[in-house]
């Protein structure tokens, strides 16, 4: 039986970027490597300023480098920028667009920047895919948010690229979108692209994401599967809330993470840690409510590990 080794989709190696401003220097990426195999669904996670814009910004030759090397699909990104342009799509965060042109003549105008004369046939799969059909003879500017949205991906797609970078694609979107673009990208990976996601929404890479790397800082702090992350650090765990008017004080004798939704989770080592907690609380002068019970999510697992960097 012969076997057939194929070229990782992305290789990053000790990829550092540095930033001057008057005599200070900070790196907004310091020494990152990973590696991403094709076909995976690969989630590229970290708090504001942890460099995941920079890195993307990279990608897309937008941002130069101090030092680092690059390749897609086994081809230096520097000597065969070309084909490694072709090779990739990216779907930016912000939305831009001439204003003057519709839907369609986008599409067709990013067709010919990848030299695509006759691209119609997926243009009009693209517009089918992303409902985007009935909108196709309306001019950008007039779109909504999310149906602009839309366009981003469909632009980012008129090349077939294996692989795609999808930077934060349904941040500002309503629920019913995300959860479109969640199957759209889905039934992508599905059939053979690369994707790499930034995420603000850690329950979307927990859901989409079969790796995660994780930034803080411009540093590498976590990268494996999804399924080991949670299995390594989302212990049991106590969740709860405070009524309006408490607060943690700081010296509460057991370590405690903050989520987004303004709970509180600690981690729940033996039976009776909850007995603990809930009587420190009670000396503390707190009252616990929506008191949880379980595991850990993603959520609080990419706080634990961005807390444990921060303190480093």
């Amino acid at each position: 039986m012969i076997e057939t080794s194929y070229p990782l989709a992305l290789e990053i190696n000790s990829l550092t970027k540095e930033f001057s401003r008057g005599k200070t220097t900070s790196k907004a990426l310091d020494n990152v490597s990973f590696n991403v195999e094709q076909g995976d669904f690969f989630g590229l996670l970290g708090p504001n300023g942890a460099g995941k814009s920079t890195l993307i910004g990279v990608l897309s030759s937008v941002v130069k480098p101090n030092s680092g090397v690059i390749k897609l699909l086994g081809m230096d990104f520097k000597t065969y920028w070309r084909q490694c342009k072709m090779a990739i799509g990216i779907v930016p965060q912000e939305i831009t667009f001439d204003p003057h042109f519709t839907v369609w003549e986008t599409l067709k105008l990013q067709s010919g920047y990848y030299g695509l004369r006759k691209n119609e046939k997926w243009i009009n799969q693209l517009l089918d895919f992303l409902d985007l059909k009935e909108k196709q003879n309306d001019k950008v500017s007039s779109l909504s948010g999310g149906m602009k949205r839309r366009v981003l991906i469909a632009q980012a797609l008129v090349h077939k690229p294996p692989i795609i970078i999808l930077d934060e694609p349904t941040a500002g979107v309503d629920i019913e979108l995300r959860h479109k673009l969640w199957n759209f990208m889905t039934e992508l990976n599905r059939d053979g692209h690369t994707i790499i996601l930034t995420t603000h929404y850690l329950e979307e890479a927990e859901r989409l994401c079969n790796k995660v790397a994780m930034l803080n800082h411009g540093k590498l702090v976590a990268l494996d599967s999804t399924s080991n992350l949670l299995a390594r650090y989302s212990k049991e765990r106590i969740k709860f809330f405070l009524p309006p008017g408490q607060s943690m004080p700081v010296d509460f004798p057991f370590k405690y993470s903050l989520l987004d939704n303004g709970f509180y989770s600690l981690d729940s080592d033996s039976p009776d840690s909850l007995r603990q907690v809930l009587n420190a609380l009670k000396d503390a002068g707190l009252t616990a409510e929506g008191l949880e019970l379980g595991k850990a999510n993603l959520e609080e697992v990419f706080l634990r590990i961005t807390h444990d960097n921060d303190n480093i």
